[in-house]
This record gives C-alpha cells, sequence and structure tokens, in this order.
C-alpha cells in the first residue's frame, strides 16, 4: 500500500535527528523532513503554509487559534528553555535587579514571541514588574526590518512601538538608546559596553525557579495544517508515536558513558545533575505532566492582551493524541 507523502519542518534537533535521518520511520507516511532554522520556519508555515506540518511557536500557535484556526497541534515540545538568561540589559541603563526595568525601555523582536512571553509573565509573577511597566520597542535584532509575524489587538495600557527602518536592536542595547532586551538570541553586542545579562549567573536562578514551579517552560508545539489533518485523522498519532521514538534515541544517548556523544567535557554529568533535579523524563511530551506548564502560558497569553480568552491545555491539541491505548 502506497504511503502518504508529507513534510515536516523542524529544525536540526537531537530529540528529532532519528526521525530526520530514518532510525525512526512514522506509520504509513513518507516523511520529508525540512531541517530549517527555526525562524524560517515559522515564517514560511505562519504566512504560506508551505509544510504539512511544522515547528511551532506556541505563542503563534495559539494567536492563529483565534483567528482562522488553520492548525491542529500535537503534543509534542521540540524547543523548551528556562528564560532568565534572556534579559539582558545595558551598560548605560542602572538596572540591577528587575525591578529596575518599571519605566524603562525594552527591545522585543516581537511582542507574541512565546519566548517573551514567559519572560513578561515570570518578571510579573516572581518580581513584580507589570506587564504595562514598560515601554517595548520591536524589531530586528541583528537586522534592520523585522516585524510581528502576525498582526496583534493589543489593550491601550501597552505600549509597543516599531524602531526606525535602519536600526537594530542588539545596536541599540549598546548605544543606551534601549535600556533592556528580551531575546531568545543573545544579542552581537553582548559583552560590549557594559551590555550584560540581567542575571549573569542564570543557572542556579533558573533551577530554584523550576524547584518552586515546577515549570520548564514550553517553548514551540508541533502543527498540523488543518485540512492535513481533517482528510486523516490517523496523521496526528502517527507523528506523535515517531516523535516520541525519535526523542527516545535522544535520551539514551545522552546516558551513554562510554565515549561522549556530544563535545561538552561534562555532558554525562550534566545528565545525572538534571535527572536529580527534573525526573529521568525531564523534557516530557503530551498533555499529562505538562497541564501546570501550558495552563500558566495561556493565563499569561490572556494576561498580556494575545489571547481573547484564555484557552484550557485540552483545547490546544488533536484528541487522538490525549489519551493512549492499554493492554
Amino acid at each position: 500500500m502506497a504511503k502518504l507523502r508529507l513534510s515536516l519542518a523542524c529544525w536540526d534537533y537531537d530529540r528529532t535527528r532519528a526521525l530526520m535521518d530514518g532510525r525512526v520511520v512514522v506509520d504509513g507516511i513518507d516523511l520529508i523532513y525540512h531541517a530549517l532554522p527555526v525562524e524560517e520556519t515559522f515564517f514560511r508555515m505562519m504566512r504560506h503554509r508551505e509544510f504539512d506540518a511544522a515547528e511551532l511557536s506556541l505563542s503563534s500557535y495559539l494567536v492563529s487559534t483565534f483567528r482562522d484556526d488553520p492548525f491542529i497541534a500535537i503534543p509534542v515540545f521540540p524547543s523548551r528553555y528556562f528564560r532568565h538568561s534572556c534579559i539582558f540589559v545595558s551598560g548605560r541603563s542602572g538596572i540591577r535587579e528587575p525591578k529596575d526595568l518599571v519605566g524603562k525601555r525594552v527591545g522585543i523582536p516581537e511582542y507574541q514571541l512565546t519566548a517573551n512571553v514567559w519572560i513578561r509573565g515570570i518578571l510579573a509573577d516572581e518580581y513584580g514588574v507589570p506587564v504595562s511597566g514598560v515601554t517595548y520597542l520591536t524589531g530586528g535584532e541583528e537586522t534592520p526590518g523585522r516585524i510581528e509575524k502576525v498582526a496583534l489587538d493589543l489593550p491601550p495600557e501597552i505600549r509597543v512601538e516599531p524602531i526606525g527602518p535602519d536600526q537594530t536592536l542588539s545596536a541599540m542595547l549598546a548605544s543606551g538608546e534601549i535600556d533592556a532586551l528580551y531575546a531568545p538570541r543573545k544579542p552581537s553586542t553582548y559583552g560590549t559596553n557594559g551590555v550584560r545579562r540581567l542575571w549573569e549567573d542564570y543557572v542556579p536562578v533558573e533551577q530554584e525557579y523550576y524547584r518552586r514551579t515546577g515549570i520548564f517552560p514550553i517553548m514551540h508545539v508541533v502543527a498540523i495544517r488543518r485540512e492535513v489533518y481533517e482528510a486523516n485523522r490517523w496523521v496526528a498519532t502517527a507523528l506523535f508515536k515517531a516523535l516520541k521514538a525519535a526523542q527516545a534515541v535522544a535520551y539514551a544517548d545522552l546516558q551513554v558513558t562510554a565515549a561522549l556523544k556530544t563535545m561538552l567535557p561534562w555532558a554525562v554529568a550534566e545528565e545525572e545533575r538534571t535527572r536529580a533535579l527534573m525526573g529521568p523524563d525531564f523534557w516530557s511530551y503530551g498533555l499529562v505532566g505538562n497541564e501546570h506548564v501550558l495552563d500558566v502560558f495561556t493565563r499569561y497569553h490572556h494576561a498580556q492582551g494575545l489571547s481573547v480568552h484564555k484557552r484550557e491545555p485540552r483545547e490546544l491539541f488533536a484528541p487522538e493524541t490525549l489519551d493512549a491505548f492499554t493492554i
């Protein structure tokens, strides 16, 4: 029987590599894997629907559910990331602690970026920095001309302004034209003109955050074009199973001690410390065990003016992927 030919755009992650190189196959699917940088994948999928399935920003996906609802996600999370390390400050800003951000000019590549939803939410919940307490300036971090991938209709108390057509956030941070930057990528001006992280020793801060909250922030989901899903409902489960199997290969690789599979000298020690803190399935897929993380994110998303109302986590995913059979 002929297999369904289907395209998937996703970055070259250790947790997806076995799917990309064919060690893991998808039931009933002849997969075309496009290994693309995340920004390219998001742009092409959100703007042009180029792929049958793709890694997507959780925030962009959530926004899309209130628009034309073109996708359905499965609870696979290719990217998770603690974001305390992604707050950068200018040497001229006088910012020493989170409360000093209030009243400042903060650069952000896009307001709706998942990383920035998490950063604003954590700053509000943990440090008393209101979402409306700063002025946001949007634009390209290293290249001029970046715009929001989706049009936004924000409440008036949230001030968002574009930077100039020839400006970049990285340069503005170094010059002091902006006081801080919330961004997934470390700016090229980091370490120059006093540009630094708000928390330079961020790992203990993020570990303590996890101990208190149990949250390992989810950044990305895998989404299927709705017409593909509606025509072949089994595709959601097939992709979910295959991505879980590929992740299992990555988990096993992290525990190899005979010879290091990565060029990090203390990778084994780091894996052991991570398991001790977060458990063996520290990068869990599926709704079960991730409801709390998703519930906090959907609360943040609504509070920041990006969702019409708060979505419940179960609403986000193909129902076929929420339960599993037992024997």
